[in-house]
């Protein structure tokens, strides 16, 4: 029997009409600022409504009005100013402190550009002075010493709670689907958990995602204010206005209805993208109603597209990884099927090494209607079946699913051996495929809320109305597998390429590529050629050059030898990157390692490490050679007490300069005879490099100064830094349950509160404010607390009281030193002197 509501047929409920919804042509504005939309020539074209709170004139009055009988000229100026700099379809700038009305406060203002209008946000300034790139740096830096995806989320989402002040941040990541998944939160005590909860694609539907893309940032400050409608709502050719960059945006009434029935008052979200495109955002969610500064939103803003770089790369750098390894092993297979002379039937000879190309449980190989079978696979049967699906796919790409049933219906039956697959195509004509295959991973997801529950039509219309139940639903998902990453995909399709021409190659190409062989065998021996002889010939003159009627045999062939082991080293080092550019800072160690022994720790190095091209490379090493040679010998490595300080970086004309001193060794003498090994120090370089050596026989040490011009210079591959190690208390005592930080300073905070962390508090609670701290403390008492005394405008006097009448322990932290006077009513109270460390504290809180 059909059911039916009010005696009426039931409206078909279509799940993706909140795709739909316009939701950036609302044509309203939160009421905490105010919208005006100028023309090109700078007339005001539409207002909102609530603008004569501000502007001091009735909106139907400003319409059709010249902006500068509104506003002060010098204040148009600075917009102009601005609007000049807006580059690209999505360009928003933001300019604070702007005087709009001469003495009127101060105003932060939007602008962008939206159709033919030149839309103008405007909202009070908050009196804060806040550096947001200095903050955002500090931020950053703090990301950068973290390792492995999970603590950089986690960190991510600690650092924009400490700087946006909401009771929740997540950190939220979509899947393919649209769905998504909160994969770190940072939330204060007394509140519910969201951690590892998955919410269905209908909670943001695609346009919203699609807005995302576009604004970065969006803040709702009251969830329960009423909006200032747009004025008039279109334009004389009926358009509305288009508010997708807008900050003062209102949103959906859907989406605000959604919020209350999750009990939150105010939020904030911050883009995350990767590419270009959504991987996720900032969800920040607070009790309360909250409004936070536009210059605090652009802060934040900053933060989340520095986080989304970062991440991106390091998740590039994975891919990386993951890309070269199957490259390996890809082009060693391409190595043995071209040498070899292999068809493709013969290939299935080289399934182990294909099934090491791309992660999977196992492989199939169809050639010529010939099944070749390895692994947890589909039957021989079966597979043929697949493959005649398969060829309704396109042949010019490799095809992946992780669901093979959801498309081909027999392929429900061998689900646990074969769920997943990446087909690629090897041939045009017949159709053959080679195909990875995945078994079915079995996994519990655990939903925010049922996500299959019965769509019922709400007040809005005929459209889902928000779930009022957000409580852990877990799902138990067969009949998938792993999927399929961009980078397997990329790798695939890299395969299937090869796979082509070696098959090309195979067919048509064997002379031609034996005669390609001998040209370049023949190119190879007459350079092997000339390189031999350019050896030999620097031998030559080292041998020539070292002769002296001084030394006797054996000092002359050491000395011979020591020069040439010295070439060697430099050219293991060039072979061993391809003949390709050598570190200047692994040079001078070999060479200090290999001549001085137990002396080379007496040299100090200090410059960043820097690429030498291989000429220059080893030109370099035999004038490190000859001033490691004489130092030991005549200068300051010869005396115990001496050291060498080696310290090099670039001139303003970008040549490298390397400064050579020795200290601490015996009284120096100019030398009476000028000796080869004088001439390699003094000569080479500028012949050789055309650059410049000097070197000066100083009584307290030899000082030299030589220079490379750019040309023989590369820059050497930046060294990540690994994360900062903090040390444990040494005294055992374990702090337990919350603490409240009570600290205006954001940095000062999150300082606090990794020392208390690590002194055991269970969780963190940080306060900016005086308000802020007595909320927290009503909305869930902690057990500590750490005080700073001066909050900017007020002091933290109020909050202690309040931690006396519940007989909360605290302690106070202070710049003043000993100036601070604790009232009298409050007693005895611990006081710990800025900066502070673990130990302090410690000692704070055993009192």
């Amino acid at each position: 029997m059909t059911q039916t509501i009010d005696g009426q047929p039931p409206a078909s409920v279509d799940l993706s009409s909140c795709d739909r919804e316009p939701i950036h042509i609302l044509g309203a504005v939160q009421g905490f600022g105010f919208l005006l939309a100028v023309s090109p020539d700078w007339i005001v074209a539409r207002a909102s409504a609530n603008a004569s709170e501000w502007l001091g004139r009735p909106v139907e009055a400003m319409l059709g009005l010249p902006l500068d009988e509104l506003i002060d000229s010098e204040a148009i100026h600075v917009l102009r100013g601005h609007l000049q700099t807006l580059r690209g379809p999505d360009a928003v700038d933001r300019v604070f402190g702007v005087r709009l009305l001469l003495d009127q406060p101060l105003f932060d203002v939007a602008l962008h550009l939206s159709g033919g209008s030149i839309v103008i946000e405007a909202e009070p300034s908050a009196p804060e002075h806040l550096s947001a790139g200095n903050l955002v740096r500090s931020m950053v830096t703090r990301l950068q010493q973290t390792a492995g995806f999970e603590p950089l989320c986690r960190e991510a989402a600690r650092q924009m709670r400490a700087l946006t002040g909401f009771d929740r941040v997540m950190v939220y990541r979509f899947a393919q689907d649209g769905s998504g998944e909160v994969v770190a939160e940072a939330v204060r005590s007394g509140l519910d958990r969201y951690l590892g909860l998955h919410y269905p694609a209908s909670d943001i539907p695609k346009q919203a995602r699609a807005l995302y893309e576009r604004n970065w940032l969006r803040i709702i400050a009251d969830v329960d204010a009423p909006g200032a409608a747009v004025v008039p709502a279109r334009d004389p050719d009926g358009a509305p206005l288009d508010l997708s960059l807008s900050t003062l945006r209102t949103v959906s009434p859907i989406h605000l209805e959604y919020l209350r029935n999750m009990g939150v008052a105010a939020s904030l979200s911050v883009s995350i993208l990767r590419n270009g495109r959504l991987w996720g955002l900032f969800a920040c969610h607070h009790m309360e109603p909250r409004h936070i500064s536009l210059e605090r939103r652009t802060g934040a803003e900053l933060f989340g597209q520095m986080f989304s770089w970062i991440l991106e790369s390091r998740e590039r750098e994975v891919e990386a990884a993951q890309e070269g390894r199957s490259r390996e092993i890809h082009t060693r297979l391409m190595s043995a099927l071209a040498s070899g002379g292999t068809s493709l039937e013969e290939l299935s000879g080289f399934l182990d090494e294909l099934s090491g190309i791309v992660p999977c449980d196992g492989i199939g190989l169809w050639v010529n209607g010939e099944v070749t079978l390895q692994g947890a696979t589909p039957t021989a049967e079966e597979f043929a079946g697949l493959v005649r699906f398969l060829n309704r796919t396109a042949a010019s790409r490799p095809y992946a699913i992780d669901e093979i049933g959801r498309v081909h219906e027999p392929g429900q039956d061998f689900t646990e051996r074969a769920a997943g697959m990446l087909a690629i195509p090897v041939s045009r004509t017949p159709r053959d495929f080679l195909v990875f295959f995945r078994s079915e991973v079995s996994r519990t997801v655990t939903w925010a809320g049922n996500p299959e529950k019965p769509a019922i039509p709400g007040p809005n219309g005929v459209r889902l109305t928000p779930r009022k139940s957000f409580e852990a639903w877990r799902e138990v998902v067969h009949g998938r597998s792993l999927p399929w990453a961009e980078v397997e995909l990329r790798t695939a399709e890299a395969l299937r390429v090869t796979l082509l021409e070696v098959i090309l190659r195979l067919t048509d190409s064997a002379e031609k590529e034996r005669k390609g062989a001998q040209e370049r065998q023949e190119l190879l021996i007459a350079e092997l050629n000339h390189r031999v002889r350019n050896i030999l010939n620097l031998i030559r003159g080292v041998v020539t050059q070292s002769r002296s009627s001084e030394l006797s045999g054996e000092e002359f062939a050491a000395l011979v030898g020591s020069r040439i082991q010295a070439l060697a080293r430099a050219h293991d080092q060039i072979t061993t990157s391809n003949w390709g550019p050598g570190s200047l800072r692994n040079l001078i160690l070999l060479e200090a390692g290999a001549y001085l022994g137990d002396k080379a720790d007496r040299l100090v190095l200090e410059g960043g490490d820097v690429l030498l091209e291989p000429q220059a490379f080893s030109t370099m090493a035999l004038v490190v050679h000859e001033m490691m040679t004489n130092s030991a010998k005549y200068g300051a490595l010869c005396d115990r007490h001496g050291r060498v300080d080696i310290r090099w970086e670039r001139d303003a004309l970008d040549y490298l300069v390397l400064h050579w001193r020795e200290s601490g060794g015996p009284t120096v003498r100019a030398p009476k005879r000028r000796g080869f090994g004088t001439t390699i120090i003094e000569r080479s370089i500028p012949y050789e490099l055309q650059g410049t050596a000097e070197i000066r026989y100083e009584l307290t040490g030899v000082e030299a100064r030589f220079s490379l011009p750019p040309v023989y210079l590369r820059a050497a591959p930046p060294v990540s830094a690994s994360p900062v190690k903090r040390e444990q208390p040494a005294v055992p005592l374990q702090l337990t349950g919350t603490v409240l930080v009570v600290e205006d300073n954001m940095i000062i905070a999150l300082e606090a509160e990794e020392v208390l962390t690590a002194l055991g508090a269970g969780t963190v609670d940080m306060a900016a404010s005086t308000r802020d701290a007595l909320r927290l403390i009503e909305a869930s008492p902690p057990d500590r607390a750490l005080l700073d005394v001066n909050l900017g405008s007020e002091t933290s006097i109020a909050v202690a009281r309040r931690l006396v009448e519940l007989g909360i322990p605290y302690a106070f932290a202070t710049g003043y030193g000993e100036s601070f006077r604790i009232p009298a009513d409050l007693g005895t109270v611990p006081v710990v002197k800025k900066p502070y460390d673990a130990d302090a504290l410690r000692r704070a809180f055993a009192v």
